[in-house]
């Protein structure tokens, strides 16, 4: 390795692959970690290399976000890949994957391809793009998955929606699992949710708005399940919002399937109550769901039901959502408030932080099979320094996000985000 090296002193160090939480140093060369622990600089950091004193907070594996939209190509007055690029620094994420939900979608190698030289030659955050599953994100016919894994598709899916038609998404189950690539979907029958506005029942009654029933995404997700047994295939549900699915994915677990899944933010930390307000920043697909559903997501988390934790970053502009409530457009914005949002899980004692920063760091990285992720040397010196405790109050406006529909505008927290490092190289720092 060559190039500058930086000592990163009084750190807490937390590797969640390794098990690694300890008082110690961390030492990269060339974009990448070249040794670290607690013993490391014990003699005194060498004469003329530069020093981080990271004042006891945590340095950890910079995070990975499963599920973020972009609107480049088609929307970038939403979205660009540089402003995401941004809001992902802040936020601590330093590699994200870009869902195909673009205009024209990610369904072909020009496209692909357009996405990831824009995003190498506009951004420091390394951006994956995910393939379209079936052609023009219609569910009707498959896309070409052999030519989209050789041009650099990190996963398959068909992004806002599902696929519906069972032979078409068994078919390519099928050409998944013979190219080992990895099937994402958003498990909500179409149909089923078609006109809804937000979770089925007594709430959704009480404020006059139509209902998206929980059966939506346990149907599909069944459905999927036993198509994973008959292909093979590597599955990964994008989210999950309900105690039913969870118990999906439990059961499918234990019979041996290839399979994972994944939870907002949104569905940790907040449920239908919220929506009382009729504020269009808290519609979001699947629905927030209720109180029960809350908690039965952080209790998968917790025993290891659900893998990984997403922003679902999805940029909306004013005109989408100033609008009667069933009306709006879906979706928040999250990349920036993922982490101290999620540290709420800590603070108030349903995981550690070290098993929290597993479901945003080293599983991602394993079910995406990405080389990050790690704090170990010979790795990529992709960072975060955060500060657990730091108290705040998260104001939409200050966002570097294009758009500002964030569903946690005003909500107090606590943890901050000091330094983002990606490839050794500082992209973020907070001071």
């Amino acid at each position: 390795m060559t190039g500058v090296p930086i000592a990163y002193v009084n750190a807490r160090l937390i590797d969640p692959a390794s098990g690694l939480d300890t008082r110690g140093s961390l030492l990269t060369l060339g974009g990448q970690i070249a040794d670290l622990g607690p013993t490391l600089f014990a003699s005194g950091v060498p004469s003329g290399v530069p020093v981080v004193d990271c004042g006891g907070h945590v340095l950890a594996p910079g995070l990975i976000d499963m599920r973020v939209f972009i609107g480049e190509p088609g929307a970038r007055h939403k979205e660009s890949l540089s402003s995401a690029a941004r809001a992902a620094a802040a936020g601590g994420v330093t590699t994200f994957v870009a869902m195909p939900d673009t205009e024209p979608p990610i369904d072909d190698i020009s496209v692909l391809e357009f996405v990831a030289r824009r995003a190498r030659e506009t951004t420091s955050v390394h951006i994956h793009p995910m393939a379209a599953l079936t052609k023009g994100l219609k569910g009707e016919e498959m896309a070409e998955i052999g030519l989209l894994k050789d041009a650099g598709a990190i996963a398959f899916g068909d992004g806002r929606r599902g696929v519906a038609n069972s032979r078409v998404l068994r078919r390519a189950m099928s050409y998944a699992s013979a190219f080992g690539v990895l099937v994402v979907q958003h498990v909500e029958d179409h149909e089923m949710a078609k006109d809804g506005a937000m979770n089925e029942g007594e709430m959704a009654t009480r404020l006059g708005l139509p209902g998206i029933p929980s059966l939506a995404e346990t149907l599909m997700l069944a459905r999927d399940l036993s198509l994973v047994e008959v292909t093979k295939a590597r599955y990964h549900a994008a989210q999950i919002s309900c105690a039913q699915s969870a118990d999906l994915i439990r059961r499918a677990k234990a019979n041996g399937l290839a399979v994972s899944a994944g939870v907002s933010i949104a569905h940790l930390s907040l449920n239908e109550l919220d929506i009382a307000t009729y504020r269009t920043f808290f519609k979001m697909s699947p629905p927030l769901r209720t109180e029960d559903d809350r908690r039965a997501m952080v209790a998968a988390l917790e025993d290891g039901t659900i893998d990984v934790i997403v922003s679902n970053h999805d940029p909306q502009d004013v005109e989408s959502k100033r609008q009667p409530f069933a009306q709006a457009a879906f979706g928040a914005v999250g990349l920036e408030t993922m982490l101290p949002v999620a540290m709420d899980l800590v603070h108030n004692g349903y995981l550690t932080l070290p098993s929290l920063l597993s479901k945003l760091t080293c599983n991602p990285a394993k079910i995406l099979k990405l080389d990050r992720g790690c704090l170990a040397a010979g790795l990529a010196a992709d960072l975060i320094l955060f500060d657990p405790d730091r108290p705040h109050v998260i104001d939409a406006e200050k966002l570097l996000s294009k758009s500002k529909n964030s569903a946690f505008d005003g909500r107090k927290v606590q943890g901050k985000i000091l330094r983002t490092i990606i490839d050794g190289r500082e992209v973020y720092n907070a001071g």
